[in-house]
């Protein structure tokens, strides 16, 4: 129940902060062209707090936290007073009306260049992207990638963490092949380039990673298999397991590597497990009940409350990506430019069919996501920002009727054609565009509550 509410809580602020963005982007660029603006709302429905400004705009927070507006002076809405005509947005050369429908994009593209400086201020810890394992005869494999390597660039966009290497492979979603510049683990300075066929790449964003659809799985410091925290009142404990307790065998089978452990215990719900266990130079015999745990899609795991020895990462791995001042600018602004592309990209696959409707996330994986970024920390919760603000951006310029992107479609005809696409054709649009939209929204919708 607290991580229902926690993940409400931060869908609530974060949605919150992006439509105040893209809201103010219309109100202070229409405030600039000699707009009247009427009111200024986050959220719809009933108001919970409203003020009049000095400048005679209502400003209000609404009940509904799912979006906000910025309602005009507008001819086309309501009676409008001779003397008040030079305030009114329909009254306004073509150029304004699109700089104050264009502003709202605008300004979450501008938040997210703000959001990743200062990601890249404060800085956040990263990895270098090594190979761990490579999974024989999978695509990685045939194309020869091996542990060891370092991912230094995808189809030619540097890598310089793994979170760059998962954006610019789901980038590739539908594509028939990438590319890989590696440098070996035993030739430093020695880059070589690999070519994944992606004829038969097979990727379930639910179940894996891209990388592990690919066959590969990052490195990871050596876990041997010596508990060093066993949860009080877990299977792990109800069975008599201690720290210090190191895992010989399950079910007579020798234990080669943590993974043995982790995919026993989780393939056996409230089944017993007969284990071995070496404690104080004799070995012990344990058996294990791992409790159950629903993960989603009906399926369910076992888990018994127990954790192993992680060795530490090499020094030359791990490092803080983190920028000056002036620098971080410019990485923001390419980071920005980078996921700009990739969210164009992925939208592009969505409508011509190389990436399917099941793909699209609704409000419940946005909270969960601003919920689970949050724990993490600041600057873990302002990349999540950007990127919404990134799609939020790229989604309102879709030339769908209800979007800015359709007004900027009839504003660019209008400009075709020397006079304003007639008001049945704008209705029309509007109303084959709310389709579109609400039917799109309710299948995220759908799909959201099948990961449940």
């Amino acid at each position: 129940m607290n991580d229902i509410l926690w993940n409400f809580a931060s869908f609530v602020i974060a949605l919150g902060i992006l439509v105040a963005v893209h809201e103010f982007g219309h109100f202070w660029v229409a405030r600039r062209c000699g707009v009247k603006v009427e009111k200024f709302s986050i959220g719809f429905g009933k108001s919970i707090w409203q003020r009049t400004g000095k400048d005679g705009t209502e400003y209000s927070i609404s009940m509904i936290p799912l979006g906000g507006y910025v309602k005009m002076l507008d001819g086309r809405v309501d009676d409008v007073p001779a003397q008040q005509q030079q305030f009114a947005f329909d009254k306004k050369p073509l150029w304004q009306r699109t700089s104050i429908v264009a502003a709202g994009p605008m300004f979450n593209f501008i938040f997210a260049i703000v959001a990743y400086w200062l990601v890249f201020l404060i800085g956040v810890p990263a990895v270098k992207p090594v190979v761990g394992q490579v999974t024989p005869s999978s695509i990685a494999a045939e194309a020869g990638l091996e542990p060891g390597m370092e991912l230094k660039a995808i189809s030619g966009v540097k890598t310089a963490d793994w979170e760059s290497v998962q954006m610019r492979l789901i980038s590739h979603i539908g594509d028939r092949q990438l590319t890989m510049t590696v440098a070996p683990a035993e030739g430093i300075g020695l880059e070589q380039t690999k070519t994944l066929s992606l004829e038969n790449w097979n990727f379930d964003p639910e179940k894996e990673s891209a990388m592990g659809a690919l066959g590969f799985v990052p490195y990871t410091p050596e876990i041997v298999p010596t508990l060093t925290n066993v949860s009080e009142g877990g299977a792990g404990s109800k069975a008599g397991l201690q720290i210090g307790d190191t895992l010989v065998a399950i079910e007579g089978k020798a234990i080669e590597q943590w993974n043995d452990v982790v995919t026993a215990i989780q393939n056996s719900p409230n089944a017993p497990l007969n284990m071995t266990v070496e404690r104080s130079g004799q070995n012990l015999e344990i058996r294990l009940i791992p409790e159950s745990r629903d993960v989603g899609q009906g399926n369910v795991q076992g888990f018994a409350g127990i954790a192993p020895q992680v060795s530490e990462w090499p020094d030359n791995y791990r490092f803080e990506l983190q920028f000056g001042v002036i620098e971080s600018i410019g990485k923001a602004f390419d980071k920005t430019v980078q996921v700009v592309g990739l969210t164009a990209g992925m939208l592009k696959k969505l409508v011509v069919g190389d990436v399917g409707l099941n793909n699209l996330s609704g409000p419940i994986s946005i909270a969960k996501g601003a919920g689970a970024t949050a724990d993490y920390g600041l600057v873990y919760f302002l990349g999540f920002l950007a990127l919404i603000s990134v799609n939020l951006g790229i989604i309102n310029l879709v030339p769908l009727p209800m979007l800015d992107g359709g007004h900027l479609l009839f504003y660019a005809i209008e400009a075709i054609i020397r006079r304003p696409v007639p008001e049945k054709v704008q209705e029309i649009g509007f109303r084959i565009g709310g389709v579109i939209i609400f039917s799109l929204m309710a299948i995220a919708i759908f799909n959201d509550f099948t990961r449940l």
